[in-house]
Formats: structure tokens, C-alpha cells, sequence
């Protein structure tokens, strides 16, 4: 949402372009924003999304029912297995279905409970590849082996190139 100053900041500009010969459409696209929003906003109508009535949805899980959920992942059984997992083996062992995959993520995530979730240990950032450092002449070796092309269509020689690397 673009907050009430800048709107009066860009009426302002499309208006002051075109009182200099430009066309609305241009000035507008300069601006990245749409013919009919310049308008909407030179009304001066004050964007009401942020006052607007959201009701809470009907299936909503209540606060009990969340309780549960994280009931049942504290469970010793469960405390290792991420929510996919907890999901399916409530439907196959005990044929219950409490909420969505996605749901237990949700309510692990708001009590800062959702994080590496099984018998591994967490995965670790990579390792830094190793430099080759020559600290003396024939230390440190490398290969390369290149297809070099002929006149003929198919034809190549193979340069295998060995070289010795050292610093100076």
C-alpha cells in the first residue's frame, strides 16, 4: 500500500508533467503506476484497506485444538518426526485427522519450535574449497587434458598439458 504522502507526491509530479505538455499515459508510466490509479488517487479517496472488517475465518483452529497440536509433537513418539510424518502416522495408526501438514508447521513456527526435527544432526554450512599454496618448486601438480580442433570435420588432438605450480 502506498501511504497517503507519497500518493500526494505523485499526483503532484503526473500533475506538474503534464501542465508541461506531457501525456497522462507517459507520465503515469514513469511513475509505474496505472492510468485509473492516478485517478482513484487525484479524488483524494482514502485507501480504506486498512480499516476494512476482517472476520475470522470459520475454520479456524481454537485455541484448545492448537493446544493439541502441539500436544501431540511433544509426544515422545513424535518429537523427532517433522509434521508430514506426524500427519500420516495419526491417519495410518490411529485413523485420527487433527490438521494439515501445513497447519503443524504454522503452530511449530509461532512457538519458535520449528526447527531441525529428526535423528540427524543439523545440516552444516559447506566447507571453503581447499587452495593449492606452493610454498617450493615441485610441490604442488596439475593436469589438464584439451580438445584441440583440425581442419577435419570430427578431428581432434588431445593436448595434455601437465603443469608444475609454484609460487614466487
Amino acid at each position: 500500500m502506498t501511504s497517503a504522502a507519497d500518493r500526494a507526491s505523485a499526483v503532484e509530479l503526473i500533475d506538474e508533467a503534464r501542465a508541461n505538455g506531457a501525456r497522462l499515459k507517459k507520465a503515469c508510466a514513469e511513475l509505474r503506476i496505472a492510468q485509473n490509479t492516478y485517478r482513484r488517487w487525484k479524488a483524494g479517496t482514502e485507501d480504506q484497506r486498512p480499516y476494512a472488517e476482517r472476520p475470522t475465518p470459520s475454520h479456524k483452529l481454537s485455541a484448545e485444538e492448537r493446544r493439541h497440536v502441539l500436544d501431540l509433537c511433544h509426544r515422545p513418539e513424535y518429537a523427532s518426526l517433522p509434521p508430514a510424518q506426524i500427519v500420516l502416522r495419526l491417519a495410518d495408526d490411529h485413523q485420527v485427522y487433527v490438521a494439515s501438514e501445513r497447519t503443524f508447521y504454522r503452530i511449530l513456527h509461532e512457538h519458535n519450535e520449528q526447527h531441525h526435527r529428526g535423528p540427524k544432526a543439523a545440516p552444516q554450512p559447506p566447507r571453503p574449497k581447499p587452495t593449492l599454496c606452493a610454498d617450493r618448486p615441485n610441490r604442488c601438480w596439475s593436469w589438464d587434458v584439451t580438445y584441440l580442433p583440425t581442419a577435419i570435420r570430427g578431428q581432434f588432438f588431445y593436448l595434455y598439458l601437465i603443469i608444475d605450480l609454484y609460487s614466487r
